[in-house]
């Protein structure tokens, strides 16, 4: 039988799978609402190029002239962050919901009887999501520098293309990209900008509300131990911290690797996360007429053992696999004989199914996956 921490982990570690998917989608949704007006940009790029003298290039100037292309990328800005702030307040109240609901459905009865729970409320929730800096910033304070430095890209890029000599279409080319040619134009370093600010602003949320919601159940925690997602782009920096136990006032226990900004906050598109060590039963008081020996035994207290991303997705069903991987590479793993490494290079890049079926055809034939 499961104790409560192992069934804690394993949760835990499906949860921050849901995370990343949900990661992922809510990048979808910003750079949607930023590509709505790449159309209109463009035209105001051109009508803004054909004002200038060819011969003034100081900031000022371009940006005087750029002033409506400035004003749609703000616009265009403003919704990326109107969108953002109400996903975040959104994922703040449901992490603090799904650790509740996970707490009630795992720890035995009479445990919550003398140790009940308590949520962590929406003021708490807001504090965490906009008043927290997360790698040395809020997220106001880092909308307002992506803003800027797009700003200041387009300026750069204009001075630079009208010394050089270059068509007014080439320089709008070098600043939008060409989509349908797989082209990236400067703007693209600005979507990448955004992207890592938002993977980054939902794991500081979550693990923000998730730490917020131990604190608030302080007497049922007895510490915590970090689980970092290890693939081929885990960080040096998580790889080194994986399964290593703190106490919950984030204190070392057993070797000498700090906690830092903690699980989901160390570094920019942090995906490491960590789980709860229960209290056990003696601690909270409780004698063996008032808790059952099969609830004794799973509130021992022992921090689980240590379970890679790879080892719990083997362990899980075929859809929950096909969910997080997609059918085929769900299929790869089962059958084909794929180890979840093998779905990555050696940079951390994600190999699309052609350069995996390049690289080992056998696991295919293996898998009965038709070319």
């Amino acid at each position: 039988m499961a104790t409560v921490n192992e069934l804690l982990q394993s949760a835990e570690i499906s949860h921050q799978v849901d995370l990343q998917q949900y990661s992922n989608a809510e990048v979808r949704k910003v750079v949607a609402l930023l590509n709505q007006t790449d159309a209109e940009l463009a035209g105001r790029l051109s009508a803004a190029m054909s004002r200038m003298d060819g011969q003034t290039y100081t900031a000022v100037y371009i940006d005087r002239i750029l002033a409506s292309v400035r004003e749609l990328r703000g616009q265009a800005l403003a919704s990326v962050t109107e969108a953002l702030r109400a996903d975040l307040l959104a994922l703040g109240e449901y992490e603090q919901a799904y650790q509740l609901q996970l707490f009630e459905n795992t720890i035995p009865a009479p445990a919550l009887a003398v140790a009940p729970l308590t949520g962590v409320t929406m003021p708490q929730v807001r504090q965490i999501a906009f008043s927290r800096p997360f790698q040395g910033r809020l997220l106001s304070e880092w909308m307002d520098g992506i803003e800027e430095a797009g700003a200041a890209r387009i300026r750069d890029a204009i001075r630079i293309g009208m010394t050089g000599g270059l068509t007014t279409d080439q320089i709008i080319r070098n600043i939008m990209g060409i989509r349908s040619e797989g082209y990236e134009g400067l703007l693209n370093r600005t979507r990448n900008d955004i992207e890592s600010m938002v993977r980054t602003a939902i794991s500081h949320v979550a693990q923000g509300a998730r730490d917020q919601f131990y604190a608030a159940n302080d007497d049922l925690i007895a510490g915590l131990k970090w689980l970092s997602t290890l693939d081929t782009s885990t960080s040096d920096p998580c790889r080194i911290r994986d399964s290593k136990a703190y106490t919950k006032d984030f204190e070392p226990v057993g070797h000498s690797i700090p906690w830092l900004a903690g699980p989901g906050r160390l570094h920019f598109g942090c995906r490491s996360t960590s789980t709860p060590i229960i209290t056990t039963w003696q601690e909270l008081g409780l004698t063996p007429e008032e808790i059952g020996e099969a609830d004794r035994a799973s509130m021992d207290g022992q921090v689980p053992e240590s379970v890679s991303y790879g080892d719990w997705l083997k362990n899980q069903s075929a859809a929950r696999q096909d969910e997080v991987l997609g059918p085929t590479r769900g299929k790869l793993l089962r059958d084909g004989g794929l180890t979840m490494d093998k779905f990555y290079n050696n940079k951390g890049a994600y190999l699309d199914l052609d350069e995996l079926r390049e690289r080992d055809a056998r696991a295919f034939e293996k898998a009965g996956i038709a070319a």
